[in-house]
């Protein structure tokens, strides 16, 4: 029996549909996706205040993405809502993992957390964003800075398949981005999660220009990568109890 189709979440399709929007909409939708939580709590009066705009535009805003008002679009924030991210590395280790064998129960819980997460990604998005791939001429893998390890191995990953369509944005020094050889017909691959590079934001930025295909590996739909993307793949960054964020 086929899958069902996984339904994007509201806060993917706002980061998608932002790029088509008018300039005051785009605004007033950087702002919920910013403050996902604050748009599910408070009254549209209150965000129209704290964002500086009409409180109609917010209704205006989940009109162009589909919605009947902005109690439906806020009802879809609402249910879509994912838990709050853990506590800081201190927090979550205080009082755990002590004793002669504190070091393996911490691998067991990053394993454990890997897990959970890995689950948790949507592998229907995963298989679309395979398919736009496929049917790429070029691929731009745009990595930086700790996830530039990720961008190296997708690369060479790809290259098994594609040797030559497949290719690092930046492959001699994030100074050399070669934004300018993006087209229409290619898929740009951008990477990153909390803080951003500013190279991985350029590149999608410049994938949009060029009508390139834009998939996005972030940590948030809010991410300013993520941002117009086609194809968006989330990871719990800050998910492993470990100190490092993880790149599972």
């Amino acid at each position: 029996m086929a899958r069902p189709q996984l339904k994007s979440s509201p806060l993917n399709e706002l980061c998608s549909a932002l790029p088509s929007l008018p300039m005051r909409l785009q605004e007033v939708g950087r702002f919920v996706a910013a403050n996902d939580y604050d748009a599910t709590t408070r009254s549209m009066r209150e965000l129209a205040a704290v964002a500086g705009a009409d409180p109609a535009s917010f209704t205006r805003l989940a009109k162009a993405l589909g919605y009947s008002g902005w109690d439906g679009l806020r009802a879809a924030l609402t249910e879509a809502r994912r838990p709050a991210q853990p506590s800081p590395f201190s927090g979550r280790t205080r009082g755990r993992r002590q004793g002669p064998n504190s070091d393996v129960t911490l691998v067991g819980d990053k394993f454990e957390a890997e897990a959970a997460g890995l689950a948790r990604i949507s592998s229907g998005s995963v298989a679309t964003a395979a398919k736009a791939l496929h049917v790429a001429q070029r691929i731009w893998i745009a990595g930086f800075r700790s996830c530039r390890s990720v961008a190296e191995l997708l690369n060479y990953q790809l290259r098994l398949f594609r040797p030559d369509a497949a290719q690092l944005v930046g492959g001699s020094g994030p100074e050399d981005l070669d934004l300018g050889a993006f087209h229409a017909g290619d898929a740009v691959v951008a990477i990153g999660f909390a803080p951003y590079s500013t190279a991985s934001v350029l590149s999608a930025r410049a994938a949009h220009r060029s009508r390139a295909t834009l998939i996005a590996i972030a940590d948030t739909a809010a991410a300013p990568m993520a941002e117009g993307a086609e194809h968006l793949l989330l990871f719990e960054a800050a998910s492993s109890p470990g100190f490092f964020p993880s790149l599972t």
